[in-house]
């Protein structure tokens, strides 16, 4: 069997179902799929964002109104539903929700950006050092694992269109960059790097100013990780950039073997 998951910050999940999320989530084929950035809470959802037609959703929000946010669409029931990290300064924010399909977690994560003025990057690093210790648990478990969303990093220079100019820019600054070292160190694969290793142009995210879209001046601060144990069951890893509707672009990736 294979499992295609996808991953998606919408950037706000009400303005994206004005924009034809629902149409793309029927069409997008895929059996999982992750959101992050939602700002909204379950009961501020029309009803077909809420519990389309086909799919089961697990909505996961943050104590702030309008923030942060995650969610999983499931195409069957999962035998497991994880809601946070066991950590209440990171679970407030509603960054992480995970569903268990046998043997495989599929986690969807929203990590946080360092802020313009670097203050949060104490707080995002020890976020993406809580999400590895939980990955490292699952994996201690006998399970496979794939953490999937919005890491609001790049981790090479091939990874953003202007590395140069973003040294000192919180989502390229050494010691975020230095965490998808550690991920990779730990025994995790960045699945789409696994399929493209020097794909250049490859970005999911740009900026909504000076028409960097249309450019392509933008960022790979999406991905789907695994465990390297399962990464030859890889069969596809896809950036979606032809799909508009939030300053991010969704990303995939197909499993086999689940």
């Amino acid at each position: 069997m294979r499992l295609n998951v996808k991953s998606w910050n919408v950037n706000g999940l009400r303005a994206a179902a004005r924009k034809g999320f629902g149409a793309w989530l029927d069409s997008c084929g895929a059996d999982v799929v992750l959101l992050q950035e939602t700002k909204a809470r379950e009961e501020q959802l029309e009803d077909e964002t809420r519990a389309p037609k086909g799919w089961q959703a697990v909505f996961v929000s943050g104590e702030r109104p309008g923030y942060s946010g995650v969610a999983a669409y499931c195409r069957e029931t999962p035998d497991e539903i994880l809601t946070g990290l066991g950590t209440r300064k990171y679970d407030c924010e509603g960054r992480t929700v995970g569903v268990r399909f046998g043997n495989l977690w599929v986690l969807g994560a929203y990590f946080p950006n360092g802020g313009n003025d670097h203050s949060r990057v104490p707080y995002k690093l020890g976020f993406y050092r809580r999400m590895l210790t939980r990955m490292k648990q699952l994996r201690d478990e006998g399970r496979d694992v794939i953490v999937a969303g919005d890491y609001n990093t790049a981790h090479r220079p091939i990874d953003l269109a202007r590395p140069k100019q973003n040294e000192k820019t919180t989502g390229f600054l050494p010691e975020e960059r230095v965490w998808i070292d550690k991920y990779l160190k730990a025994g995790f694969v960045d699945t789409f790097r696994h399929a493209h290793p020097e794909r250049e142009g490859a970005y999911s995210w740009w900026s909504f100013r000076s028409g960097a879209r249309q450019r392509n001046v933008g960022w790979r601060l999406d991905y789907h990780f695994l465990d390297e144990g399962a990464a030859g069951r890889i069969v596809e890893a896809t950036i979606d950039a032809e799909v508009e509707g939030s300053d991010h672009c969704p990303v995939g990736l197909v499993l086999d073997g689940v």
